[in-house]
Parts: structure tokens; sequence; C-alpha cells
């Protein structure tokens, strides 16, 4: 008797085999839902541009973001696309090269984009808000226009240097360092779990100084003694590149130093931009796991009938549908509060938090909902559910986030 891999194979169906698994049709039939009808409160502009990145994503990603997760590659050729809809610092003045939209349009593009994958919103969100930001908010106006224009089309790309082998949620205890040399400064020390490294042009790296202060430079890719190396082996974000910062005695112009920041406020504040991205994009994550478990559970038939027919599987959706609601609510007036420039970091740390658990917890539900398909690369919960495993821990881990909030709320530190 043959196997059920064979049986296909001899309809020249492929499924699993590797050489043949680029060829497998995948056919994006997201629909976003919208519970609470919130598309009211969005504007004719805002619409556009969703549309206009869903039907990228559509066709671009969707298509073969499973063949590269499996082979643990990141797509480049999608940076092109990327820049061209307008991901790259979408916010950033249009005199500086960007868009020049509002927040509720940056967190737009970065759901439609994270429903596509994680990592792929990752590079966007590394340029956009690590990298282009910086230098916009903290850079001086030679900076802005040499960099800024490359890196809204993509000519440029960056990646963004804070975490340190021996430093994560405590990044003031930073060892990167640098000292004046006269007409340059000298850099050493390492960065890593930066996602873009491998391919990136420049780094906007944090470091302290010789009096011990935290400032910013603009490292670029050709100078001696820093290196990037690849970051292997990982089981989540697999179609992203991740990668090490290694500065050994590197030679760095002293115009490259980021002159109007000094200290923790300068990373904290690109990590408040990136956060907020992050609160929009984890629920694009699990607004497509629900969308697929949804649609799964209308087709899928057992004991006779269709398993959305039974009540616990109904039960499983009409909780996921209540927390992308719940969450989209939570979003849409962080969005509102970024426009007035109103929205406290404590705020965003909270919209974080909530969105990427709310986005774990349905990838998970959605995961049972499809039983043993759920496993495969036929649908996509399983890899974004691995891939939410690190956004939940990278721009400030879960549990950091509550603290951020117990803070605020209390005023009472409990992270030393």
């Amino acid at each position: 008797m043959k196997s059920f891999l064979q049986s296909v194979k001899s309809k020249n169906q492929p499924i699993f085999d590797d050489q043949l698994y680029t060829k497998m049709p995948r056919k994006d039939t997201y629909e976003s839902p919208d519970y609470y009808l919130l598309d009211e409160l969005l504007s004719e502009e805002h619409k556009l541009i969703r549309q206009s990145v869903r039907d990228w994503v559509k066709k671009e990603v969707s298509p073969i973001i499973e063949d590269y997760a499996q082979r643990a590659e990141f797509p480049k050729h999608l940076l092109k696309g990327l820049a061209e809809i307008g991901a790259f610092g979408p916010t950033i003045p249009v005199k500086y090269g960007g868009a020049g939209l509002d927040y509720m349009s940056y967190g737009i593009i970065m759901q439609e984009i994270e429903r596509g994958d994680s990592g792929i919103r990752s590079t966007a969100s590394v340029q956009g808000s690590l990298v282009m930001y910086p230098i916009y908010a903290y850079g001086s106006e030679e900076q802005k226009h040499k960099y800024l224009p490359k890196l809204a089309t993509g000519e440029l790309m960056g990646c963004f240097g804070l975490t340190e082998p021996d430093q994560g949620s405590d990044p003031g205890g930073m060892t990167t360092n640098f000292k004046d040399a006269g007409d340059h400064y000298v850099l050493n020390g390492a960065k890593m779990w930066i996602s873009n490294s491998p391919f990136a042009d420049i780094a906007i790296v944090w470091a302290k100084d010789e009096s011990g202060k935290i400032r910013g430079l603009i490292v670029e890719r050709g100078m001696e003694g820093f290196t990037t190396p690849e970051t292997h082996n990982k089981w989540s974000l697999r179609a992203s590149a991740t990668g090490e910062l290694v500065f050994d005695n590197v030679k760095v112009p002293k115009e490259n130093l980021l002159p109007n920041v000094t200290g923790l406020k300068g990373p904290l504040g690109c990590l408040n931009q990136a956060r907020y991205g992050i609160a929009w994009g984890a629920l694009g994550a699990a607004m497509d796991c629900y969308d697929t478990a949804l649609k799964y559970s209308k087709e899928r038939k057992q004991f006779g009938k269709a398993i959305g027919a039974f009540q616990l599987q109904q039960k499983k959706l009409a909780e996921m549908i209540t927390e992308i609601t719940k969450g989209q609510l939570l979003v849409w007036r962080l969005g509102v509060l970024k426009n007035e420039n109103r929205a406290t970091p404590a705020q965003i740390s909270m919209s974080k938090r909530n969105s990427v658990e709310t986005a774990l917890n349905i990838a998970r539900e959605a995961r049972q909902m499809l039983g043993g398909m759920g496993i495969t690369g036929e649908y996509p919960i399983m890899r974004h559910m691995m891939n939410l495993e690190s956004v939940v821990t990278y721009e400030g881990t879960h549990d950091i986030h509550l603290l951020i909030t117990g803070l605020d709320i209390t005023g009472l530190e409990a992270f030393k």
C-alpha cells in the first residue's frame, strides 16, 4: 500500500518534499476581522494605505514565506517592495525622503506586514524606528540629509545595536565603549540578537564614552574592525536575518556621533517607536491565525459536521475575536494619542505587552483547532507561533512591560 506522501507525489501534488516545496500552491484568502466596525474610525487615506500594503503582502510575501522560513533564509528581494510601499520610515518628513504619514498609518502598515510574517515586519521596524528615527530625532542636519533619503528607498539598510551578550533588560550595564583619539573615536565591544545585521550598511550603536555616558554612533560597513557574524539555528524568526555586531578598535569619524542626545533616553526613545509598531503588528499575526482557524472550522468535518458547529470550537473562536477586538481598540486609541504627541512610554508598553500576549494565546488555540495540520507549513499558524516567541522577548520582555505598568501606577520601582 502506498503511503500518503507517495500517493501525493504520484499525483504530482508535492507537499512535504524539500526539493518540491517551493511548488506548493499558496492562495492567500485572508479577510481582516472588524467585529466592532473600527473601519469607521479610519480615514479614506488610512484604508487606501492598508489596502496597498495588504495587496503587496498577498502577492509578494504569502506565496514564498513558508519556503523561506523552512530554509531559514531571509527573502532579501522583498526589501525593494518594502521601500516602495512606504514601510521604511513612513512618519519621517518628506524633506528627508520619508512619506510624512501619521502614526495611525504607521501602525496599519506594521499590522499588515506582520500579518504576513513577524520577521519581515521586524526588518521594516528596525529600519524605520531604530535606524531612521534616531537619525531624525537625534542627528545633525548633515546626518539627516546624508542617510535618511537612502534609508527610505532601501538603498541603504540599517540595524540597531543595544543588546549585549551580558546585558538584555538592563541596557545601562552595557560595556561597549568608545574613546576619543583626536580626529576620531575608537569603538570596542559587541552587540547580539541584532535584526538586519548580516546585510546592514550602517548600524546605530549605543556605547559609553570615557565619562560613562551613553551616546549613539553611526557605524558604517567597511570600517576596519567592524564585523557582523550571522546567528544560525533559530527556531523563531527564521525568515529574518539576525546577527551580532563586533567592534575591534573600530575608527569612527567624529561626525558620526549623534549630537542631540545623551543617556538611556536615546535608545529608549527609539524602542518606544518600535514598541508602538509591534503593538499593531502582533495583532496582525493574531488576526491571521484567527482567520485561518475560522475558515478551517467551516471546512473540516468530524462526526458528520463541520468542527465549527461544536461548542468548544465556537468558544475558542469567540474568545479569539473578543481579544482581537479589545486589542484593536487599544492600538487605535494609542494611535490617536501618538498623533497628538500624548502617548506615554508606559501606555505604549501596555499595548505592546497586550498585543503580543493576545497573539501568542490565539496562535496556540488556533493551532489546536487545526490538529496535526496546524504544525505543517500548509498553514501559517506554527510559523506565527514560533515568531511570536521572539516578539514577546525583544523590545522589552512580557515581564519587564508588566513592571513598567506597575511602576507607572504605583510610583514604586520593582526593577531592582
